[in-house]
């Protein structure tokens, strides 16, 4: 029935198990039934209005639900003179009261006899007159006086009083009512009854606030069962403008003391926020501040600034930690240690190269762009440290500035060394004149132009957007917040990192071309060959490169990884220049040198007979071998 689905709704909310009831005495007794129906006995407590009060009716054969319930009644006495007055009533001085019959009916049970309406054979007739034995209140049946009594005295007397009052102010010194209480304004009325202050019949003071209310009186009860001859409803304190309560007189289900806990939800933990369920005021959900949220108020979650993470229990923000590429990380140790091998082997050749300066090999390798070249190689490894250290201002200016340059400088003098080699044969197999811009000093020239295109690239991004350092909060911000770390680095993007690449890619590429193109030279002619096989080694390099760059963009720790992917690369791509072009020669120079010995000249006519045999044979490595001119 509705009763039951109201005791469902209640254990919807099974730790609130206080319930105020506001209902009429049938309905309280419906409650409580439905209450022991759905095997809760003792689990509510209830708290009644005080149309409960202390009757025993609502609780008749349900104490044992209904132990433990407080209820209310407005504080009463009993007032003598109404027991006197009632009890004198009857049918027969009563009839003005048009509901008394029915009482009298209800009260004695019995039947008044009505004209044309038959009497019920099992109840009694009634006896209208006392004189013939009639029933007495009181006697003849159980009396209670009615608690309500002294009030409904007390609200006669504020109008009795009221009136009084009103008449004096509006009709003075005149007897009975005047035109200015005829007809009476009840507005006027009212302010009167609120202004009246008397003693009542039950000798308190009867007066009313500034809403119209009387003070609340009230006696507080409870119904026990226990450490008592026979249950039944026990004062346990007042109110009479402030709460008296005697918590020792209470006790609950059992005979317990300890005062049970009712409560809807539970208070949320550090870092909870309480999200209210609809309709019901007092009882909420406990969500967690997720992610990067911290508890702003018991209601509110609210995100961390964006360099601050949520503490432990989430009630307030702290900053970020930062961090940056250490030397002792993996990261750096291992490109750290190429560099430092490359940069020693570097300098072993220039070494080399410095004291056996004026030795045929050296002559022949042409020494000015090999300078060139051998330091293009060694910033290559040099922008390794820079990468590792710490950024700042001037560590960002050399990063740019270098990053590119080694790279730009190394391919440069390779595409120059290439590019004479392709127009010195190219040009055999038309005429015996040389082409032009072949001398060591014009090689120098080109080279230093293909360079300036880098270097004035850089110096425009340092007037666009000046080096400085950031601290990236988004790179490292994991779901986990406890794991959420700044990055300290350079303002230099992915996408600025590729384009400072992206000449000397150019030109490595363009190298890549000419030595194709140059396979078809005798191998006895300067170093197309090797050039050859050092680009297309650069470009699997390279290749190689791209797609573990960029396929870092979700790892947490990309900017390690992006960093140790491109310093290795570089020093691959260095490694292989070093190790192809030059070590060969110092391997001759420093442990075959009777080898490093002047071999006979060729002219260009030499440079052309052999271009115009490898073109007949049309083989790459054609058996004709000519020791070209070296000194051109």
């Amino acid at each position: 029935g509705e009763f039951d689905k109201i005791i469902k709704r209640l254990m919807e909310t099974s730790n609130a198990r206080g319930v105020i009831i506001f209902a009429n005495e049938d309905d309280i007794k419906r409650v409580l039934e439905a209450a022991r129906q759905a095997n809760l006995t003792g689990h509510f407590l209830f708290v009644g209005s005080d149309s409960w009060g202390a009757k025993s009716s609502p609780i008749a054969e349900l104490e044992d639900v209904a132990e433990g319930a407080v209820t209310i009644l407005p504080k009463r006495a009993s007032i003598d003179g109404f027991d006197q007055y009632f009890m004198s009533r009857s049918l027969e001085n009563n009839r003005r009261n048009i509901w008394f019959a029915e009482f009298w009916e209800d009260d004695f049970r019995c039947k008044l006899t009505r004209p044309g309406i038959k009497l019920d054979p099992e109840k009694k007739k009634c006896t209208v007159y006392l004189s013939a034995g009639g029933e007495r209140i009181g006697q003849d049946s159980s009396y209670e006086q009615e608690g309500k009594v002294q009030f409904v005295i007390d609200a006669v007397y504020a109008v009795a009083y009221a009136l009084h009052n009103m008449h004096q102010d509006l009709c003075p010194n005149s007897h009975g009512v005047c035109s200015s209480m005829d007809p009476v304004e009840g507005r006027l009325l009212l302010d009167y009854i609120r202004a009246v202050n008397f003693n009542g019949s039950a000798g308190t003071s009867v007066l009313f606030n500034e809403n119209g209310d009387a003070p609340g009186r009230y006696d507080i009860f409870q119904f026990q069962m226990t450490n008592h001859s026979h249950p039944g409803y026990h004062v346990i304190g007042q109110w009479t403008n402030n709460l008296r309560l005697n918590l020792e007189e209470m006790q609950w289900s059992g005979g317990d003391k300890s005062v049970p806990e009712s409560i809807c939800s539970f208070p949320c933990k550090p870092g909870e926020r309480k999200k209210m369920v609809k309709g019901v005021p007092c009882c909420w959900h406990c969500e967690l501040c997720d992610g990067y949220q911290y508890q702003l108020d018991e209601f509110t979650c609210e995100m961390c600034p964006t360099d601050m993470r949520p503490v432990p229990n989430r009630t307030a923000c702290c900053p970020t930690p930062i961090i940056k590429l250490e030397w002792n990380s993996p990261w750096a140790l291992v490109p750290a240690s190429l560099a430092m091998l490359g940069i020693l082997a570097t300098s072993a050749v220039v070494v080399t190269f410095i004291r056996f300066n004026d030795t045929p090999i050296v002559r022949a390798s042409g020494r000015e762009l090999s300078y060139v070249l051998l330091t293009g190689i060694f910033l290559i490894y040099l922008i390794t440290f820079l990468m590792i250290a710490e950024p700042g201002v001037v560590v960002c200016a050399f990063r740019r500035l270098l990053l590119g340059l080694g790279m730009a400088i190394t391919y440069s003098a390779m595409l120059t060394k290439t590019n004479r080699i392709y127009r010195i044969f190219e040009q055999g197999k038309k005429s015996v004149t040389p082409p032009k811009f072949i001398s060591p000093t014009s090689q120098l020239a080109i080279t230093f132009i293909l360079i300036s295109v880098q270097v004035l690239g850089v110096f425009v991004w340092f007037a666009v957007v000046p080096p400085h350092t950031i601290i990236d909060y988004e790179e490292l911000r994991p779901p986990n917040p406890d794991l959420a770390r700044g990055i300290l680095k350079c303002d230099m993007s992915d996408l600025s990192i590729i384009c400072c690449l992206s000449y000397s890619i150019v030109l490595m590429i363009t190298c890549t071309v000419y030595a194709v193109k140059s396979r078809g030279v005798p191998e006895t002619f300067n170093e197309a060959k090797p050039i050859g096989f050092t680009m297309y080694t650069t470009c699997i390099v390279w290749l190689a490169f791209v797609p573990i760059f960029f396929g870092t963009a979700q790892s947490t720790e990309k900017m390690f990884i992006q960093t140790a992917t491109l310093t290795v690369s570089m020093s691959l791509s260095a490694s292989v220049s070093l190790g192809m072009l030059y070590m060969p020669k110092v391997y001759v120079i420093v442990f075959h040198p009777e080898q490093n010995v002047q071999k006979r000249k060729r002219s260009f006519k030499a440079v052309v007979q052999a271009a115009t045999l490898s073109q007949k044979t049309d083989k790459p490595n054609g058996d004709t071998k000519i020791e070209p001119d070296r000194t051109q």
